[in-house]
């Protein structure tokens, strides 16, 4: 074994490992192991069937510990490690093994981009451009060859594909026995070779696939041979994989339109989509209904999958417990005699971090001590009459670690006073991890007094009056300091009452369970006894003798051999404290050299430190040990430290029958304990396991898959005067078969008795009767369940295989969490992991268990080493596991929450995952690998024909979806404004008959009037504008004239002179001062399109458009005249402009979509006046009525107010520029207000701003007085779906100032009929309906109940307004649809805008979407295409003219649906439920790309918190949307643009992501 640890340790270290290449480092390996093969140093192998032998000579393989490489999978706990392992991990070449396994099938993971500052050590070259890239080296030889050189390097963070795997491994043939294996400690230096580089153009995968749009990874394919396979029939090998094309760095790549981009984002996109050609898929597939037909899929169990075979378990049991002569009666009688008879026996010996001994305790000392503390407690606390403590009372003792002196004095203190003790750890802040709940434990005992040692009383957290504040969820309790020197003196004739022991509970021991609740578990003075007494059977325990113990003295097996069974015997116990075992991890060697102890209990951690740390020691000698009992020798991973230990120390003195693994647990105490057995007896068992058997509970001795084994080592047999037997975990408590794992019961009076105060809980626990197949009991007496998995070996030899709490159940599969745990730590380079801290739990996501595996990093690794470390942790667990890891994160080192004694704190890690509170540095989440249970996508139904559809409805009662406003012809009013065809004339008419009557207000920032207009004035300087425009600008009637003002009278008295010009006016925002590059191009992009031949604006404006900047954005030499309105002419023109044909343009109204579409419509004279005229009718408005206005006047509904209507019914609107209320957010509402506004119009921006702005102050504005009780209708102009949340939160909020609920309601236009719906004056409250989420993907509607699950509210989008009918069509077919379906709303009415304005005349689009016709039905009327999707439903409410009333619920833009999985999705869903998952999220955008859902979030809070972002998000869109992310990108606030109606522009932010202008925090591409 020697010379193969000097090659492993030469190699990193010596410069001629430089030199040596593979193939000769495999040939002096093999020739070193050579010799270690044919003898079989007696370690037998229990094998649990025969084997057939047919695959090449497997025997002799079999009975070595440590050789063969691939053969077995050895555990390696490599926890701690701060050195490379000494002995080549046998786990670690499997680990290997399974790694380079992946050479032909790799995944190509694009690494994470970060932002600088998120980077600890940035590497510069991460951030060079793509384009200069270099890769070393050819391609890595397979099969046996060598691995032949070739790491890749790509030099930028952008596709930094990883040097994969550091070897290959060679020779997978079964027949090679001696299978040339791998050094475990590769250093970087010697790193030969990636297996396989990852090269490999993506530009060649293109070429080779022929793709010129990446595939659809979203669809569902039935064929893996391509990808990974999941289950493989056991014996058959791995399935023929064909080489998958090698992606990696590429320097221009094809987005889907076949249009090369060289952009780092979308080329990580591309490699992501490649990764994602096949998804993993289980075999077979069931579907169950999940209250809907989305059908989420079942596991269906594998037919190949290995069922337990053998017969059923017979239980086992313990040899007889000897009642020995001397044993005492009780624990407290063996104190008393030892104490009176031998008081100056040293009892236990405390060290400090010197390694000095601090404190003999005898048992002279030990004894009077625990009276006096006996006494104090029964005497000395409350009243004579009223004693704090009674006996059978509960106490807490909080003890530090490195005091087990005062621990031991107050715990047998209080057994001498029959007080019960709970012994917990000690606080050390108000909020540790746990410590609520253990306070929540010592509440339901009723715990009033905490017993503690002086120095511990000193050092727990005071208040400024000395207080010790009440810990978080703690009880009140009174501190008791046991120290000698506090206490009185018992009276000569006091003794404490020593009785034999009974029924009554001795001690409570607190238990953490996987969820972080505490459990206390009762332990009766009987148990404890007979625990002691199985004990000092199994260990030969005898007088005097010297333990060494370095275990926690508080609990489980530290408590039970250290404090307990010691006192019994009357042994030495030298206790070590955690902190010597800190400073110097071979203390507790020494102390067994210098005391020549006996006996030592360890855990394997202890023994590995010592390992690292052993090099120093020169005279060690273990020879006197006669027991080393192993605590946690029942986890998996501690056979590689008692194996590596044995290895080292056999030569100082090391016996290999010393090392006795021993399994315990709170309930059953001590379940089993190898014994330490003479020299040439039967040696100790191993179990080679398959894992892929384990997996389905079932014992498999290792199959062909050789690098998927477990290797367990047993831990003894049953304990004395016990029974023990094995039963299925769920339900049922039935026998397993003898190759079946299940959970280990026992019965035996040394067990706990029940959880305390938790009667249900015990009885499942503590109270268990297996049955046999028939049902039949096995024992009258009730059994313990252990919460240990494990099955009974041959000869009655018990092996654990891990505990129930840290069983993952994955696609019907069962994984350990610490198997998973020790293969990631078997990852090279295994230094990577800080101490070895990983924790490995379960999240539930969409019905299933998803594996996280979260890791502490080294403080000085590099991007680069953590995403490398975590790609080949995925692949080393997938090899070994056959089980996807759904979230990979990695976190500074020191930071994951730590139990009392250093170790990670699982469920605290675990609530800080699922609250996004972890603040990992590296995040990896494989959702498409690990999420195989989403719905089947929908394939589309071929098309029912539209006839059909019609038949169907009436046959089924249905109504066809139409509805329509009142009918103009039939209203009879006095509307003197419709004798006139045209507004300009209307103007003029107002001017004649009121020319004093104020038409306009326009408000400043303070809420003062800023200017006014009455209808003379208007009249007069829009006949100015009139004269300049024929005078400088020469134009010809029918010309277009684009109008850039700020929102103003100005713009009003421009338009209105572009009318009596006869000129085509266009309203134009103007550009943003502050940000001209983005803003001016549009208003450039608007006066070239909409073809102005002149400009008109104010002198400001002006000067902006010729300024430096301006030039730097635009060429402003290209600029149509540019006339400034500031000074206009005097005289007035010759004659106004009268035009003849009310068809003609009026003006063009051009707006921006939310998907980036710049759309102008024509708006004709006729249409414009029966506008104004239904928009009359609906909101009632006259002469005398006041409107509020806050909109921006460049667009639809919101420049139709500003502008038009007041003309049009005489009203006086009070206008309100929102870019004010960004000074004054009460702007809007003190003018509603003061001026008794009945009617207001505001945008959803407006509205998420005094709701974002005004929350708090609502008391401070009612104390100012503003009321808004006279308020009738607040009206949003919108273009979507309502916002129904944004809605109530305001109105809510703003109630106690007097808003009705029933005023807030929304309108609804769109490009090609400015305002479909508007909610009026009379006529019946908007409703809402809840529709089910999965059904509109569906394109159904299905009403549900308010709050059932996947429930969406919609509200109604205002009423129809007069003169507009709706009908719902099919957008394909074109066919009506009926009542309450889903359909794209179509409008016909006499203010429909008549057609696009496009410079390229593009006429099919055009005719299609104003002049549409039914494919059936009504085929006469002509149509207008909203390009919206929505539903009618008639309620009960009825209307003004007494029908029956039909609403209209708007879903969402056509063009802004993705169609994913085959079903349409609507982003603002997606997006809700991502705003919703953490407080820090203030807003969301989703779209798509090449089938990858990419979402973007904006972070409300400190950078470190981006990257917890990643798992929340993926976890919701998963459980409510069934869809994965592809890519989460985490953004600064600000980043996602909004329109001006507050529309997010989705199309803009992709543009800005794909080129890579984002500057995003994060951006994480799950794989």
């Amino acid at each position: 074994r020697a010379p193969l640890s000097t090659l492993q340790t030469a190699l990193p270290t010596s410069p001629l490992s430089l030199y040596i290449t593979q193939k000769g480092y495999e040939k002096k390996r093999s020739k070193l192991i050579g010799a270690f093969f044919p003898q079989t140093p007696g370690k037998t192998e229990v094998r649990v069937r025969p084997v057939d032998q047919s695959g090449g000579p497997r025997a002799s393989k079999g009975s070595t510990g440590q050789s063969d490489g691939r053969g077995k999978r050895f555990i390696g706990f490599l926890a701690l490690t701060t050195h490379v392992c000494l002995s080549p991990d046998v786990h670690t070449e499997a680990v290997q093994a399974a790694l380079a396994k992946n050479k032909e099938r790799k995944m190509a993971v694009p690494m994470p981009s970060k932002r600088r500052s998120l980077v600890v050590q940035t590497s510069m070259d991460a951030y060079t451009p793509p384009g200069t890239r270099r890769s070393d080296g050819g391609r890595g030889g397979g099969g046996g060859g060598g691995g032949g050189g070739g790491t890749c390097f790509s030099r930028e963070g952008s596709i930094s594909m990883e040097r994969w795997i550091n070897r290959a491994i060679h020779g997978t043939s079964s027949t090679t026995t001696t299978t040339s294996s791998t050094a475990s400690s590769s250093s970087s230096s010697t790193r030969s070779g990636g297996s396989g580089a990852a090269g490999g153009r993506l530009a060649d995968v293109l070429a080779q696939h022929n793709h010129s749009a990446p595939p659809d990874v979203t669809g569902y394919t039935n064929n893996t041979a391509d990808g990974i396979q999941v289950e493989r029939a056991p014996g058959a090998g791995t399935a023929a994989q064909r080489p998958t094309p090698k992606y990696g760095n590429a320097e221009l790549m094809e987005t889907g339109d076949g249009v090369p981009v060289s952009s780092r984002v979308s080329a990580k996109i591309q490699q992501l989509v490649n990764t994602l050609k096949r998804p993993k898929r289980p075999p077979l597939r069931e579907f169950f209904v999940d209250d809907f037909e989305e059908l989420l899929e079942v596991q269906q169990p594998d037919p190949n999958q290995p069922k337990a075979e053998g017969a059923q378990m017979v239980a086992t049991r313990g040899e007889q417990l000897g009642v020995v002569t001397n044993w005492p009666p009780s624990l407290e009688a063996a104190l008393q005699r030892w104490g009176t008879i031998s008081p100056k026996a040293p009892c236990l010996t405390t060290m400090d971090t010197n390694s000095k001994p601090l404190y003999v305790l005898t048992y002279g000392k030990l004894w009077s001590r625990s009276v006096k503390v006996a006494f104090n407690l029964l005497h000395k606390l409350g009243t004579k009459q009223e004693p704090l403590v009674r006996p059978g009372d509960r106490v807490a003792l909080v003890f530090p670690n490195n005091d087990p002196a005062a621990f031991m004095t107050a715990f047998y203190g209080c057994l001498l006073a029959e007080v019960v003790p709970v012994p917990i750890e000690v606080p050390l802040s108000r909020k540790d991890a746990g410590s609520q709940q253990i306070g929540f434990l010592l509440g339901s005992c009723g715990v009033t007094v905490a017993l503690t040692s002086d120095a511990c009383h000193k050092g727990l957290p005071k208040s400024p009056t000395g207080e010790i504040p009440q810990f978080k969820g703690w009880p009140k309790v009174l501190w008791f300091v046991t120290e000698s020197k506090h206490l009185s003196k018992p009276p000569r004739d006091w003794f404490p009452h020593i009785k034999d022991a009974n029924q009554d509970t001795a001690y409570i021991e607190y238990k953490t369970c996987k969820d972080g609740s505490v459990l206390g578990v009762t332990v009766m003075r009987i148990s404890l006894l007979t625990h002691c007494q199985t004990l000092t059977q199994s260990c030969a325990y005898t007088e005097a003798e010297t333990i060494v113990n370095v275990l926690d003295f508080k609990k489980d097996v530290g408590l039970w051999h250290a404090v307990l069974t010691s006192v019994m015997n009357m042994m030495h116990v030298i206790s070590i404290p955690y902190a010597l075992m800190k400073v110097n991890p071979l203390s507790w060697i020494q102390k067994v050299c210098q005391h020549k102890a006996k006996v030592a209990c360890v855990k394997s951690r202890d023994m590995h430190w010592a390992l690292v740390a052993h090099r120093e020691q020169r005279d060690v000698n273990l020879s006197s040990l006669r027991m080393l009992v192993v605590a946690d020798g029942s986890n998996p991973w501690s056979i590689s430290s008692c194996d590596a230990f044995l290895n080292v120390f056999q030569t100082k003195g090391l016996k290999p029958e010393v090392i006795c693994p021993c399994a315990s647990s709170p309930e059953a105490l001590t379940v089993a304990l190898r014994r330490p057995v003479e020299e040439g007896s039967t040696p100790p068992g191993r179990g080679v396991l398959s894992m892929q058997g384990l997996s389905h509970g079932v014992i498999r001795v290792d199959s062909e898959e050789k690098l998927s084994v477990l290797t367990l080592q047993d831990v003894g047999a049953v304990m004395p005067g016990g029974t023990m037997c094995v039963v299925k975990p769920e339900g049922v408590p039935q026998l397993c078969k003898t190759d079946e794992i299940g959970e280990l019961c026992v019965c035996t009076v040394a067990t706990g008795t029940s959880y305390y105060g938790l009667a249900g809980m015990t009885k499942n626990t503590f109270e268990v009767f297996p049955v046999t197949n028939s049902g039949a009991p096995v024992s009258e007496f009730p059994f313990t369940r252990t919460g240990l998995l494990g099955f009974i070996g041959p000869g009655g030899l018990i092996f654990v295989a891990g505990k129930m709490d840290g069983l993952m159940v994955v696609g019907g599969r069962q994984h350990n969490a610490d198997d998973i745990v020790a293969t990631a730590l078997a990852v090279e380079p295994m230094k990577f992991v800080y101490r070895g801290r990983i924790a490995v739990f379960s999240i539930t996501v969409l019905h299933d268990e998803r594996i996280v595996v979260v890791a502490e990093q080294r403080p000085d690794s590099t991007e680069e080493d953590s995403f490398q470390w975590m790609s080949r942790v995925l692949q080393a667990i997938d090899g070994i596991h056959q089980v996807g890891v759904y979230c990979l994160a990695l976190v500074p080192s020191n930071t994951l929450p730590k139990t009392p004694l250093g170790g990670i704190h699982l469920s605290e890690t675990k609530q800080l995952f699922l609250e996004g509170a972890l603040h990992p540095c590296n995040v990896l989440m494989c959702p498409h690998t690990c999420v195989t249970n989403l719905p089947k996508p929908r394939q589309k139904q071929p098309e029912i024909g539209p006839a059909s559809v019609m038949v169907g409805n009436l046959v089924s009662g249905k109504r066809i979806a139409q509805a329509s406003g009142r009918d103009l012809g039939q209203i009879e009013d006095n509307d003197q404004a419709r004798k006139f065809l045209f507004l300009s004339e209307v103007l003029q008419w107002r001017a004649q008959t009121t020319p004093d009557h104020v038409l306009y207000t326009l408000l400043n920032s303070r809420g003062t009037i800023a200017s006014s207009l009455t209808c003379v004035q208007l009249h007069k300087r829009a006949e100015k504008i009139a004269g300049m425009l024929a005078e400088r600008g020469h134009l010809q009637d029918g010309d277009h004239v684009a109008l850039v003002y700020p929102p103003g009278i100005d713009l009003i008295v421009a338009f209105y002179g572009c009318l009596y010009a006869g000129c085509v006016p266009i309203t134009v925002r103007p550009p943003h001062p502050q940000n001209i590059a983005t803003t001016l191009p549009t208003v450039k992009m608007i006066v070239e399109v909409s073809r102005s031949v002149c400009v008109m604006t104010t002198q400001l404006i002006f000067k902006l458009l010729k300024s430096k900047e301006a030039s730097a954005a635009v060429d402003v030499r290209t600029w149509p005249p540019v006339l400034d309105t500031d000074d206009l002419p005097k005289k007035k023109p010759p004659l106004l402009y009268k035009p003849s044909n009310p068809d003609t343009l009026a003006y063009l109204d051009f707006s921006v979509s939310t998907t980036g579409m710049l759309a102008g419509v024509k708006m004709s004279h006729t249409a414009t006046s029966a506008f104004c005229r239904s928009i009359k009718l609906q909101c009632e408005l006259y002469p005398s009525r006041e409107v509020a206005i806050c909109l921006d006047p460049y667009c639809g509904l919101g420049f139709v107010l500003w502008c038009l209507c007041s003309v049009y019914s005489g009203h006086q609107s009070i206008l309100i520029p929102p870019s004010e209320l960004e000074v004054n957010p009460s702007l809007w509402l003190s003018a509603v207000s003061q001026y008794k506004v009945r009617d207001t119009f505001c945008s959803y921006s407006v509205m998420e701003l005094c709701t974002k702005g005004l929350g708090l102050q609502t008391d401070s504005l009612k104390a100012r007085g503003l009321d808004l009780s006279r308020v009738r209708t607040c009206v949003v102009v919108a273009e979507e779906r309502p916002r129904t949340a944004l809605t109530q939160s305001f109105s809510k909020l703003f109630k106690d100032l007097g808003l009705h609920p029933r005023a807030v309601s929304t309108s609804f236009g769109c490009r090609v009929n400015l305002a479909i719906c508007l909610q009026g004056t009379s006529g019946p409250d908007p409703t809402t309906v809840y529709v089910d989420m999965r059904a509109l993907r569906h394109d159904r509607v299905r009403l549900v109940e308010r709050g059932s699950p996947h429930s969406l509210p919609l509200m109604e989008s205002g009423k129809i307004l007069p003169g507009v009918r709706i009908i719902i069509a099919n957008p394909e077919t074109k066919g009506p649809m009926g009542e309450s379906h889903l359909g794209e709303v179509w409008v016909h009415s006499g203010h429909n805008a008549s057609g696009y304005f496009t410079v390229y005349g593009d006429e099919a689009l055009q005719s299609d979407h104003f002049n549409s016709r039914l494919s059936f039905g009504d085929t006469q009327t002509v149509w207008a295409r909203t390009g919206y999707l929505g539903f009618l439903r008639r309620t009960e409410l009825t209307d003004a003219s007494g029908e029956r009333h039909d609403a209209l619920y708007v879903v969402g833009a056509l063009e802004e649906a993705m169609e994913l999985r085959g079903m349409r999705y609507h982003p603002i869903d997606i997006e809700t439920s991502v705003i919703r998952t953490h407080k820090s999220i203030t807003e969301c955008a989703v779209f798509t790309w090449t089938n990858l859902l990419v979402v973007v979030v904006e972070l409300d809070g400190s950078e470190h918190e981006a990257l917890d972002l990643v798992p929340l998000v993926t976890n919701v869109v998963l459980e409510e949307h069934y869809l994965i992310v592809g890519v989460v990108v985490v953004v600064d606030i600000g980043v996602i643009p909004i329109n001006s109606r507050g529309e997010k522009q989705r199309m803009h932010l992709r543009d800005g992501f794909l080129a890579d202008q984002l500057d995003p925090i994060y951006v994480a591409y799950n794989m």
